[in-house]
């Protein structure tokens, strides 16, 4: 009777040890399963792409306010973005606001300068194609019969330009008798006090300014003094849009469908500012 009872108590034994067992091997594959499938969720996983992280913002450029390619630009600009399916607004300052918030990042770039712009502002990278241009032109009266054929004339002179443009900056770099202002029609009422000789600004924005005024006693020069490509610039921390953006102004410009749309903003903003 003692022998049958050990022997059952040796079977339970080893019943009880194989069921342990199976429990543990199934505890110890379910948490391999579950290891697996979070390795495999892992590495499925859709990787983060730039360009629609980009898209999901909205970005906010400065633009030089009361310029007439400005406004070109504000049209051009937005389409460019729009083509590649990225927001952006665009925001008119001043000059030197435009360029301190482009420079510190308190706007996301601005929307065209000169290419020396991007020397003086490092914090700001220049989309490599150019999608506009301007001309430094100098204007004045009729009756002075003032003739200026080089920069090295203007120093003869007392001048007038906006108050932060790039263009004229440079080129009055180093002189002194000069006159700054904040629009293109308070330079036009300077020059018809007589309190300064020339005009300096981009040659579409003198003739449009010109038009508007209903002024015939002021004239341009033959030749602008000089002809610059514009650059859209680009905050440091967005640099992932540069490579973006370039390649959809290059082509735009291939397919001709960027000199079609500068002709169209041109004409909308002709008509708004006569």
């Amino acid at each position: 009777m003692r022998l049958l009872l050990c022997l059952c108590y040796l079977l339970l034994s080893s019943y009880s040890s194989k069921l342990f067992a199976l429990s543990a091997d199934h505890a110890v594959l379910s948490s391999v399963q579950s290891q697996n499938k979070s390795v495999i969720q892992l590495a499925t996983k859709p990787k983060s792409n730039p360009l629609k992280s980009s898209s999901d913002k909205t970005y906010d450029f400065a633009s030089i306010e009361l310029l007439i390619e400005q406004e070109v630009g504000r049209i051009v600009l937005k389409q460019i973005y729009k083509n590649i399916g990225i927001n952006i607004t665009i925001s008119p300052l001043p000059g030197n606001r435009a360029q301190h918030f482009a420079n510190t990042g308190i706007n996301d770039g601005e929307i065209m300068r000169i290419w020396t712009y991007g020397d003086e502002n490092p914090n700001t990278i220049r989309v490599p194609t150019p999608y506009y241009y301007l001309e430094t032109m100098p204007f004045v009266l009729k009756s002075s019969k003032i003739s200026i054929l080089l920069k090295e004339d203007l120093a003869k002179y007392r001048l007038t330009k906006i108050r932060g443009v790039k263009h004229t900056n440079n080129i009055t770099k180093g002189l002194t008798n000069i006159y700054e202002m904040s629009s293109t029609d308070d330079m036009f009422k300077l020059l018809l006090s007589g309190k300064v000789d020339v005009l300096l600004t981009n040659t579409l924005d003198g003739n449009l300014a010109l038009k508007r005024l209903g002024l015939n006693n002021v004239e341009s020069m033959e030749k602008p003094l000089v002809r610059l490509s514009l650059y859209h610039y680009i905050h440091k921390d967005n640099k992932v849009l540069v490579p973006i953006v370039d390649k959809e102004i290059q082509r735009m410009k291939s397919n001709g469908e960027l000199a079609t749309l500068i002709l169209q903003a041109e004409k909308s903003v002709f008509q708004l500012n006569q």
